[in-house]
Formats: structure tokens, C-alpha cells, sequence
């Protein structure tokens, strides 16, 4: 169970404490240092990395070649990067892989959010909720690649905290907020995590090079 402090301190803000700690659960790992390596729909077994430095290796060893997953919320780790030197020490932090995984995750519940047409009924949340995770574990949503489209912005069916607003001319400057899923409309799932999911998402850019 990911600690409240943790929480408070790191997961984005449009993300109700609820929502971050299921999310880790059926999505991500308890490892800071835990990594998953794809290729081709197999699993490639690396070693447990034991420290941070360990972990970076991993990953520049085989981000742009496979799929990465590193940290507690199992980060896509090839997303927004267009050299491997930018992989940082930062997504194996506990803080700040829940930061980065958590404001993609929100990203992507706002995708799926919106191509539900903004509901606010309750009875929807869990299967949004599912849909959410599943987009997150498979980099898709609808034919959509989550990961690398725009952020579509406006209400998340997962909203904890307001977001910027971002008005147009004909737009009003303040957007009504979806009524955030409670604890016991979470759905229940004995799901693998996503370490043990396909994924199948675009790395971005390696080198320069698509």
C-alpha cells in the first residue's frame, strides 16, 4: 500500500488519493526499481536490478529496442524522450515515478473521459476506470495512442483537484468537475499488474530517429 505522505506529497493533484492507490495496485509494482522488458510480445528477462544506476543501465540498454516499464507505477519509459540520455534517476524515485506515472495516467483517464462523452453518472466510473488502466497497460484507447496524443484537457472522471482551465474566446474560463469516483465504486480486480500485461506503445524519438 502506497504511503498517504507519498501520495500528498507526489501524485498529481487531478488524481484523488483513491484513485493513486488503486491505480498502483492493479497497474503498477511495490519495487521503485522494478523494470519489464518486452520485446515482440515476449517478456525478456533482465536481472533485478539493485540499485538506481542498475536500473538506468537496464533501460538504456534497451529502450528504443523494447518496451521499458520501470517504478511503482510501471512509467512507459521511452514516452517524451528523444535520446536515451535523457532517462533520469528520477524514474526510479519513488517520488518521482509516481509524479511522471501519475500525471500520464490522468492524461489518459482524460482521453478516455472524454471519449465517453463527460459522463457523471457513477455506474460508469468502474468500467472508465478499467478502460483507463487497460489504454495504460496497452499504450491504446479506441485507436488512439495514449501516450504520445495531445492531452485533451477539460473534467477527468478521476478529477481530485480542479486543473487550469484553458479558455477560448466562446469558451467559459472555468469547466464543472465530474464527481470523483469514491473508494467503494472502485472495481475489484485480480488483474496481473502490468509488468505481466502486453504493451504495446510508440516510443518516442530515439536518436532522432522515428
Amino acid at each position: 500500500m502506497l504511503d498517504a505522505a507519498l501520495i500528498e506529497k507526489c501524485a498529481d493533484p487531478s488524481l484523488t488519493p483513491a484513485i493513486v492507490e488503486h491505480f498502483v495496485a492493479v497497474a503498477g509494482s511495490d519495487d521503485p526499481l522494478a523494470i519489464t522488458v518486452k520485446s515482440g510480445g515476449q517478456l525478456v528477462l533482465v536481472p533485478k536490478p539493485q540499485s538506481p544506476e542498475e536500473a538506468l543501465d537496464i533501460m538504456r540498454q534497451y529502450v528504443g529496442k523494447a518496451i521499458v516499464r520501470i517504478g511503482i507505477t510501471q512509467y512507459p519509459a521511452g514516452v517524451g524522450i528523444v535520446d536515451i540520455g535523457q532517462l533520469d534517476a528520477g524514474l526510479v524515485d519513488p517520488c518521482g515515478n509516481l509524479k511522471r506515472g501519475t500525471a500520464l495516467f490522468a492524461k489518459v483517464a482524460r482521453i478516455v473521459t472524454k471519449w465517453y462523452g463527460n459522463p457523471t453518472s457513477k455506474e460508469v466510473m468502474p468500467q472508465m476506470f478499467e478502460d483507463a488502466v487497460h489504454a495504460w497497460r496497452t499504450g491504446e484507447f479506441e485507436g488512439t495512442k495514449v501516450f504520445q496524443s495531445d492531452d485533451p484537457g477539460g473534467a477527468t472522471f478521476l478529477r481530485g483537484k480542479p486543473l487550469p482551465p484553458e479558455p477560448k474566446d466562446d469558451e467559459p474560463t472555468e469547466r464543472e468537475a465530474v464527481t470523483p469516483i469514491e473508494d467503494d465504486h472502485l472495481p475489484t480486480t485480480d488483474e496481473n499488474k502490468a509488468g505481466s500485461a502486453e504493451m504495446r506503445i510508440d516510443l518516442s524519438r530515439i536518436g532522432g530517429q522515428r
